[in-house]
């Protein structure tokens, strides 16, 4: 029977040609997700249709992140109608469309269409069973089913196998606590890039003229090789048949490998570098649900019990489905019923925990599985990244948490939570008070997943503190889906918190536009984080993470931070006397690049590019600012005239009178300054370097001077007609009339070839030099007169996604002008715009894995859960593999035989108006037992014996020597006698000393 008889609509939707074919996408939309994808997975998505069928949470997790990455057409389709259980679970359900008994797909469709005006998005309220015809699926890429039964799944499964080219199918699902994701892209499905990972470009210290040949790479760098894989040689010296050639390695050590028989090439001589080489695979996938399921190495972890879980949760979601089968129901909520189903070699906890749970939805379990199953959706459509091989079921909470759980169905937007987790859990999320710093990509998820969970219910005293200093981008679109068009420019925190109302208006929700920095002390005192349960981020850079860590550690709170990187992503858990903090461990610095090799010797288009941004911020920002402060202190130029001639030295003149007396007037000057630069960077310098050293310049060991990775510079002689010197010439000739606030006119422009100005690359100023300045500025006086407007310039500020402002046309010629000079590849302007922008990859998928998986652990916290429940993260979307780790156990530091603190410690000392510092030093010896040596109070030391008069101190008050502030109390570092002599004295935990002796408030 045909789809016909079952439709409540003639026929399942047919997808058409959208009407946005013949618009012009808007690049900035995809910016961030660009990086990650690369512009052919971008083209490929953007000609795929995609049905999807089923919008509960999981399915409208995975509409939205599709939807926002850019696919060409989505069908959405579901048969069910909206009830309240669905307010918990799908945030594009509201209210009204429960109360109008609207469709589920009907009510999701606007707001799915919503998200990204260059997907065309149709609905299908038809019947999709075994019994239906499903021919029209050939019309799409990739099909996608939730909530439906093994039977249809496998049916479904079979025709997208059979089809060629195959139809690439996902069936994806969550019960309760636990999910599956079944993945079948064909029989010989193609991976052009198995990593995503931009290849490393490593230079040669040496190749053996043997068989095989050994590589070394220079300076012991590591390759990050693995056997079989392939490299292309450039650029060696000497045996030079390996340029251009593609060689299979076997690796040896970290920083060496063997290719092929060199014996009969000529001697390695110097330089060279390698880059690798990437191959498709072929990835071999099977249709049949039934058979025994090849698991995807998706989950790692150190726990026994998630080592075994996937086959573990996989046979007893098989169970579940036999029990559906045979009753056409779950098994009801708090009830055991399908346990007599499962093998008694399965854990009892799992099985007791899935059948207690089946019928509910935790909605942070769902953005979790969304996330990966939605980036399986988007390797579907581009071949871009390894899939999972084929199976992955797990469950991300430790069945502690709700078997024991007391559950009653309440017919409230929480029934499918509470039946997950329990009632008494569910009013501990309502009661819950969150302060949440940063309301971007991973914000916005993380304020959905809140509302979902009735977090901060204003009739249970709960709340949700954000705060985001930022404005709304164009390019947030793509990733922050709270936000829309009509947001841009609008503060992010007023508006994703007016969205999340949206999802739930029970949610109390306050927004702050402050950045939570020392600056706004003041605001996040010690009294606001007092109030506080649990602090969460969603920020963009370590150095704001390690100031709100310590500010959490300090106030004794809870801290979960994420983050992501393009496919990649990170979880952490801090809880108090458990784990270590974020600042316990440190990354390893980014490796900086050196000044004398982005001064002379650039060897990779890094380089070029940083070089480029250097030369921006020195002449369009720093010099600006510098002339600006120079003439707010010293007003008169007469005067600074006379000074300088009598012989006084005064700080920058020598600069700002540079700038002063070359100011030009109109815009045909700012050109011949343009002109005059490129000059200066791109023909004048190469000559001066090879003037200094001569092509055949060698080393005192008789080596070549110039040999890799150090490349000799070839002058640039400027050509109008050559695009790259003309782009570079506008646009720095428009940053210079910006600065020096001069009309822009780009009617016509000329250029003196002959244009010249004495070379300024030397770092000191001669006299002659100087008399030749005070010459140029009085001529300057003389010629022109020096108004307020001469004396006052505009700083530019780098924007990177202005395209209309010239700025990335100034970096993008500078950096592709460097490279051409030394022989360096150049880059593309999206590359080189990441670079110089320090722009981070994003996608939608990643940024909904990492917010889910933080709510996961959030419950865990909410539930006073011991060590061993916690789990840090890391992931990678493209290989792909998640790491689940145990958190990091709090280290002690002993002082004597049981007396240690961690960094979770705080000691308190009472004191009164007449408290003295030694009753202060004699209160920390009775009441702890230790012999106090120093006390700092911040950078202020209030007490070192051996300093002169410091004696003296211990008689004076505590409130003299620490004049108090608004708070009551400050916190003071003290150190301790060593237990051995000669060891130095040992800082304790900070102590805090309260000016009052009544005991501090209790506040929750």
């Amino acid at each position: 029977m045909g789809p016909r008889a079952h439709c409540q609509n003639s026929e399942f939707p047919t997808p058409c040609k959208m009407a946005t074919d013949s618009m012009e996408i808007d690049d900035s939309l995809y910016s961030r997700q660009r990086y990650v994808l690369g512009d052919s997975a971008m083209h490929q998505m953007a000609q795929s249709y995609v049905f999807l069928s089923g919008l509960g949470g999981l399915g409208v997790e995975i509409a939205k992140n599709i939807v926002l990455a850019g696919v060409k057409a989505v069908t959405l389709h579901d048969t069910k109608q909206c009830e309240t259980w669905d307010l918990g679970t799908n945030f594009f359900i509201r209210e009204e469309d429960v109360l109008s008994q609207r469709t589920r797909v009907e009510a999701v469709h606007p707001r799915v269409s919503d998200l990204n005006p260059y997907v065309q998005i149709s609905k299908s309220n038809c019947i999709l069973d075994e019994k239906t015809d499903l021919s029209f699926l050939r019309t799409y890429q990739c099909v996608i089913l939730t909530e439906a039964s093994l039977s249809l799944q496998k049916k479904i499964n079979n025709f997208c196998h059979s089809q060629f080219p195959p139809i690439k199918f996902i069936s994806c699902d969550v019960f309760g606590i636990c999910a599956r994701v079944f993945c079948d892209f064909g029989d010989a499905f193609e991976v052009s890039d198995p990593t995503g990972e931009e290849p490393k470009q490593i230079f040669i210290q040496n190749i053996t003229q043997d068989n095989p040949g050994v590589v070394t790479c220079m300076d012991n760098r590591t390759h990050g090789l693995e056997t079989g894989q392939s490299v292309l040689f450039r650029e060696v010296h000497g045996m030079t048949e390996l340029n251009g050639t593609c060689q299979q390695v076997t690796v040896l050590t970290p920083y060496s490998f063997a290719i092929g028989d060199t014996s009969g090439l000529q001697p390695y001589a110097h330089g060279g570098f390698f880059v690798q080489v990437k191959t498709p695979q072929t990835c071999c996938f099977v249709s049949d649900l039934h058979t025994v399921p090849t698991f995807s190495s998706l989950f790692f972890s150190s726990s026994s019990f998630f080592l075994q879980a996937p086959l573990q949760v996989h046979t007893a979601l098989l169970a579940l489905e036999s029990f559906q089968q045979q009753y056409h129901r779950l098994p009801n909520t708090g009830i055991t019923s399908c346990s007599r189903a499962f093998q008694a070699s399965i854990n009892q906890d799992l099985v007791r925990t899935l059948s207690r749970t089946a019928r509910g939805c935790f909605a942070p379990l769902c953005a979790a599985v969304g996330g990966f199953a939605s980036q399986e959706v988007l390797k579907a459509l581009t071949g871009k990244f390894t899939p999972l091989q084929q199976w992955v079921s797990e469950s991300l909470l430790v069945s502690i948490i709700c078997h024991h759980a007391f559950i009653t169905l309440q017919g409230d937007r929480y029934d499918a939570l509470r039946a997950c987790i329990g009632d008494s859990m569910c009013q501990k999320l309502h009661g819950l008070k969150v302060f949440m710093v940063g309301c971007g990509a991973i914000g916005c998820e993380m304020l959905k997943n809140f509302a979902l969970l009735g977090v901060g219910l204003a009739d249970s005293s709960g709340e949700i503190c954000i705060t985001d200093p930022d404005l709304i981008e164009k390019s947030n679109l793509n990733r922050q889906f709270l936000f829309r068009p009509h947001h841009i420019q609008k503060p992010k925190s007023t508006t994703a918190a007016t969205a999340t109302l949206e999802i739930n208006p029970q949610v109390q929700i306050e927004a702050h536009l402050n950045k939570v920095c020392p600056a706004t002390e003041s605001i996040y005192n010690d009294h606001f984080y007092s109030r506080l349960h649990i602090v969460v981020t969603a920020l963009d850079n370590v150095e704001a993470r390690r100031y709100v860590d310590s500010r959490s550690v300090s106030n004794q709170k809870p801290f979960l931070d994420s983050g992501t990187m393009g496919t990649k992503g990170h979880t952490e858990i801090v809880v108090p006397y458990l784990t270590e903090s974020y600042n316990s461990h440190r990354d390893p610095p980014e490796e900086e690049i050196p000044f004398c090799t982005l001064k002379s010797f650039p060897a990779l288009i890094e380089h070029t590019i940083q070089w480029a941004r250097d030369k921006f911020e020195s002449a369009f920002s720093h010099k600006p600012s510098i002339y600006n402060t120079f003439w707010q202190t010293h007003s008169s130029v007469e005067e600074v005239l006379r000074r300088m001639k009598s012989g006084q030295s005064l700080e920058g003149s020598f600069q700002v009178i540079k700038l002063l007396s070359r100011r030009p007037n109109h815009w045909e000057h700012c050109v011949k300054l343009a002109r005059i630069k490129f000059d200066k960077y791109f023909k004048r310098k190469a000559l001066q370097l090879l003037h200094s050293f001569p092509l055949d310049t060698r080393l005192k060991d008789g080596s070549m001077f110039w040999q890799s990775p150090k490349r000799p510079p070839s002058p640039i002689d400027f050509d109008l007609k050559d695009p790259l010197h003309f782009s570079f010439i506008v646009s720095a000739a428009r940053l210079f009339a910006e600065i020096y606030n001069i009309p822009y006119s780009e009617k016509h422009i000329e250029t003196d070839e002959m244009a010249k100005k004495p070379d300024q690359t030397k770092l000191s100023v001669s006299s002659e030099e100087e008399r030749e300045a005070i010459t140029q500025l009085e001529d300057a006086i003389c010629t022109q007169a020096i108004t307020p407007e001469w004396l006052r310039m505009t700083p530019v500020l780098f924007e990177k996604d202005d395209d209309s402002n010239g700025h990335m046309d100034f970096v993008a010629s500078a950096s592709a002008l460097r490279a051409q000079m030394y022989s360096i590849e150049a880059a593309d302007r999206l590359k080189t715009k990441r670079i110089a922008g320090k722009i981070i990859p994003a996608i939608a998928t990643a940024t909904a894995a990492v917010a889910g998986l933080i709510a996961v652990e959030l419950i865990k916290v909410v539930g006073g859960y011991e060590f061993d429940a916690f789990r840090n993260c890391f992931f990678n979307l493209a290989i792909p593999v998640v790491v689940l780790t145990e958190t990091a156990r709090v280290k002690r530091t002993r002082i004597r035989d049981n007396i240690s603190f961690s960094i979770w410690d705080r000691w308190t000392i009472h004191g009164h108006e007449d408290f003295t510092l030694s009753d202060f030093m004699n209160g920390v010896r009775e009441k702890y037992g230790i012999e106090p040596t120093m006390v700092v109070h911040g950078v202020k030391m209030l007490y070192v014996p051996v300093m002169p008069g410091h004696s003296k101190r211990l008689k004076l008050t505590m409130q003299k020597l620490v004049k108090p502030s608004t708070e009551r109390y400050v916190d003071l570092t003290v150190s301790f006698a060593p237990e051995l002599e000669g060891d130095e004295d040992l800082p304790g935990p900070p102590v805090r000393y309260y000016f009052s002796g009544d005991k501090p408030e209790h506040r929750a």
